[in-house]
């Protein structure tokens, strides 16, 4: 029987795998652990996943060519242990295009965890032990969420053991950041306070990215000629999808386009530090007579959010507004009905 070659393909994660037939029945395998090769093309930041599931394609098709069935493979990693394969997990999470803050909690929850452990097969024991350390609702289930996503990562490589299967979430109030319904003032009086955390503020609120990374990483290449548009790339943005964000016209009034390659804020290629605006906001805060309790900085955001459903009455235009994956997330916020495109006039005004 002829072996056609495995086909590539992606999920709505932008997850890659490769699919083909073998002895009549259709496989789809996103690494090589069952033809015995450590390529894991999901461990690379998204740009180089097809480059690497070429190379899994390549294996995969030698392989099944060698007349070899691939029901009778073991994978060298089921002679791991469950330790071993946490390492591997979070070595893969390293490698990913996430943020250098997420990147530092989640090896801040392997050390942790595996500081404490007697053995090394992982358990529910071990798991309770370590987060009952945590007795504040908010950082038992921040630190939970992060060991899930080391322990979930490690079972997709073939770790047997779900230590998280009876572990629950503790009971919290859910905290939103307060809108301002003195937008124009507030805004009046960050400009006082600081030029750069103006921009930061309304671009915010205006196109509703994320101030710590989307908006401070800004370059003037990311805007269009006209500068109407933002081009995000999904490696930018914490939805992991492209956007292509409108910026109203009092925003696009205020910039002065520099170097195609520099940071709008910095006017380096290199973006200011991470903590730039935290910083900022911070300080801001300490002398405001405008700001109330749970207002924040990402309030520009909630209250943007709320302006563009009010001027649309679209849940769907609020989604691709805001950069969220699905319209669940952005049924957190608001309920609405469905209208089709964004335009620049559905954005906030000031």
């Amino acid at each position: 029987m002829s072996v056609k070659y495995p086909k590539i393909k992606f999920d709505n994660k932008q997850r890659v795998f490769v699919v083909f037939y073998h002895n009549n029945k259709r496989y789809r395998l996103s690494n090589g652990s069952k033809v015995n090769i450590d390529i894991y093309p999901n461990s690379y930041p998204i740009s180089k996943r097809e480059e690497i599931a070429n190379l899994l394609a390549a294996e995969v098709f030698k392989y099944i060519s060698s007349g070899l069935n691939i029901n009778e493979a073991k994978s060298k990693l089921l002679y791991k242990t469950d330790l071993q394969y946490l390492e591997i997990a979070l070595n893969n999470k390293l490698k990913e295009n996430y943020s250098g803050t997420y990147k530092t909690m989640l090896r801040f929850v392997y050390d942790g965890f595996t500081s404490k452990l007697n053995n090394t097969t992982l358990s529910s024991k071990a798991v309770n032990l370590y987060l009952d350390k945590y007795t504040l609702g908010v950082s038992y289930n921040t630190i939970k969420k992060h060991l899930n996503v080391l322990i979930n990562e490690a079972r997709s490589l073939g770790m047997q053991s779900n230590p998280m299967v009876s572990i629950k979430a503790k009971k919290s109030k859910a905290k939103l950041h307060k809108p301002y319904p003195n937008i124009k003032e507030i805004l009046d009086e960050v400009k006082l306070f600081n030029s750069n955390l103006y921009l930061c503020c309304l671009m915010t609120y205006g196109c509703l990215l994320r101030p710590h990374r989307e908006i401070r990483e800004l370059t003037w290449k990311d805007f269009s000629d006209d500068l109407s548009f933002i081009h995000l790339s999904g490696n930018r943005n914490k939805s992991g999808r492209n956007r292509i964000v409108p910026v109203p016209s009092y925003i696009r009034d205020i910039l002065v386009k520099g170097e195609r390659d520099n940071n709008i804020f910095s006017g380096k290629p290199q973006p200011l530090n991470q903590d730039y605006f935290k910083t900022l906001w911070g300080r801001f805060k300490r002398q405001s007579n405008l700001l109330e309790q749970d207002q924040t900085l990402y309030s520009f955001r909630h209250s943007g959010a709320i302006e563009i459903f009010k001027r649309t009455g679209s849940i769907t235009k609020l989604q691709k507004a805001m950069g969220h994956s699905s319209i669940n997330v952005s049924l957190t916020y608001l309920r609405g009905l469905e209208i089709a495109e964004l335009k620049e006039e559905d954005m906030p005004m000031v």
